[in-house]
């Protein structure tokens, strides 16, 4: 492209973890972004569900379900969240259970969540971010090379008349790969590799607590792996809330499912475990929830096109890998641009 295009503003699609951490970044470099996004508001699966119905107002986490720290930028990072007041630590009385016997972790290790809810660290990433200009419920279809860069078609707006130096994909790897099968076949075949994998989720809701030993239980047998007391986070208000995660294997196989068998089943293996019936319960399907392996290529960049891939699933899966993700691609933009 020519030098004329370099000053124009970049594309981040995706206004996940991933893709506001690489926004963020590019924007205090003293570049010009736009971040589109199919969804109503930042977060991608760092997701809350918040409703009200006969047991009145609700909310519960039913994607990632809390976050850990290794990585030093990403400590950092999550203090800024804490002192902000949008991240907590969670201290959950946490057992594992394989079919016959119930555990306790024997690695203490930190856990943190959003507050007050999980949404909250993107939506205050979006807020320091407010530079950017975001287009939301923005489904992007289709990139373009032009001459005077690269175009943008959505399914909402049509062609869109503004261009682009350079577009990121912040996206699960299913959506952001056919994007780039005509324009970027290299970074369409990596997003190839990736194999992402489905989760159901079901959020309960009852009117007084649930009398079990623990918050939160890693479950190895059976349809479901993870359950929780969703209401015990910190910051939460409001009734007593669980969430029930069931197996990527078993969301693969029963993705098609109507909401009202998954519900049923995923009610049943929590009753073998003690679960009383809710009052009300609500099923999500996450057709893009984890990468089984993750890639460890931290993100993709391609110069001469100025196209870019990054997410979770390019660093190791979890939401630490995506921030490390976006902030790795921000770095391989800046240091060219």
């Amino acid at each position: 492209m020519s030098a004329f295009t370099q000053t124009l503003p970049i594309a981040v699609i995706g206004a996940g973890l991933a893709g506001l951490s690489c926004a963020q970044a590019l924007l205090l470099a003293g570049h010009t972004v736009h971040v589109f996004d199919k969804s109503r508001g930042p977060s991608g699966r760092m997701s809350t569900r918040r409703a009200e119905d006969a047991a009145g107002p609700w909310q519960c986490d039913h994607g990632a379900q809390y976050f850990t720290v290794r990585d030093p930028q990403f400590r950092a990072e999550v203090a800024r969240w804490q002192q902000a007041g949008v991240a907590a630590q969670w201290d959950a009385r946490l057992a594992s259970f394989d079919g016959k016997t119930w555990t306790a972790p024997h690695t203490p290790l930190e856990r943190f969540v959003g507050t007050p809810r999980m949404t909250s660290p993107a939506t205050w990433l979006a807020q320091v971010g407010e530079r950017a200009h975001t287009q939301w419920q923005t489904t992007v279809r289709q990139l373009e090379r032009h001459p005077d860069g690269w175009a943008i078609t959505s399914a909402e707006q049509g062609l869109h008349p503004q261009r682009y130096s350079a577009v990121l994909l912040a996206l699960p790897a299913p959506q952001g790969g056919p994007l780039l099968t005509d324009v970027a076949p290299a970074g369409a075949a990596v997003a190839g590799r990736a194999r992402m994998r489905g989760s159901w989720a079901v959020m309960l809701r009852y009117g007084a607590p649930v009398a079990l030993p623990w918050d939160g239980a890693f479950i190895n047998a059976g349809p479901l792996r993870w359950v929780a007391r969703d209401s015990s986070k910190p910051g939460r208000a409001g009734p007593e809330t669980w969430l029930l995660h069931a197996s990527a294997e078993w969301s693969d196989t029963h993705i098609e499912d109507s909401a009202d068998s998954v519900i049923a089943a995923l009610l049943a293996a929590f009753a073998a475990l003690g679960g009383p019936a809710p009052l009300a319960a609500t099923a999500h399907r996450w057709r893009y929830a984890d990468t089984e392996p993750a890639l460890t290529l931290g993100c993709w960049w391609d110069a001469d096109a100025r196209l870019g891939l990054c997410g979770d699933w390019l660093n190791g899966g979890k939401v630490e890998g995506a921030w490390l993700s976006g902030r790795a691609l921000a770095r391989q933009v800046a240091h060219v641009a």
